[in-house]
């Protein structure tokens, strides 16, 4: 397996250092119903606007449906498909882009929804397994074929699953898989009381 470590600057909880997005993922190895739920339990709980809970998610399970998960499956670009296949589960990020009360737009409801993903990333983590998020996915294939109603948005795509060795994927994603984790230095993007003040 690749144990990849966080080169950081400051101490952070173990569990938001131990994730990262794989792309080899074990195809023998389902993830147990109890752990989907459990993903999707902790989405639940996480904050939003008003408490509007925008977020709304298509579970694409392989073991639970495989015709569903494959019409999930055809959703991902080309690119993300060629090691996703590998994943025992899918799951479509949907925001709902209006509040339910009043039908006014929810201007936070792709942050919230985001909040929710994150939420399952982590909570996947914490129950042995690997996430990867993916921008790369056709939008409105997903729209179209799952009948979203017009007042929602298509955010993201997780591919969820055991991780693999190296082996189990391509030898294109092997540079991207061993690639030491990184990130802009702190006072880059976090500034100290005004603009462009490093903290």
């Amino acid at each position: 397996m690749i144990k990849k470590t966080t080169p950081l600057k400051y101490p952070i909880d173990k569990l938001i250092e131990s994730r990262w997005s794989p792309r080899s993922f074990n195809k023998d190895m389902k993830v147990e119903r109890e752990k989907v739920l459990s993903i999707c339990e902790a989405a639940r709980w996480a904050p939003s606007c008003f408490n509007e809970q925008p977020w709304r998610f298509i579970v694409f399970d392989r073991s639970h449906n495989e015709s569903d998960f494959k019409k999930g499956f055809d959703c991902l670009g080309e690119w993300n498909q060629k090691w996703a296949q590998n994943c025992s589960l899918l799951i479509a990020v949907v925001s709902h882009d209006k509040f339910v009360k009043n039908s006014n737009p929810n201007s936070w409801s792709g942050y919230d929804s985001g909040a929710a993903a994150q939420n399952m990333c982590l909570q996947a983590t914490s129950l042995g397994l690997m996430s990867h998020q993916m921008g790369g996915f056709d939008s409105k294939k997903l729209i179209n074929d799952f009948n979203i109603p017009q007042d929602h948005s298509a955010i993201a795509m997780i591919a969820f699953g055991y991780q693999a060795e190296l082996s189990a994927v391509d030898e294109a994603y092997h540079e991207a898989e061993l690639k030491e984790r990184s990130r802009i230095e702190l006072e880059n993007n976090f500034f100290d009381g005004s603009w462009g003040k490093g903290i």
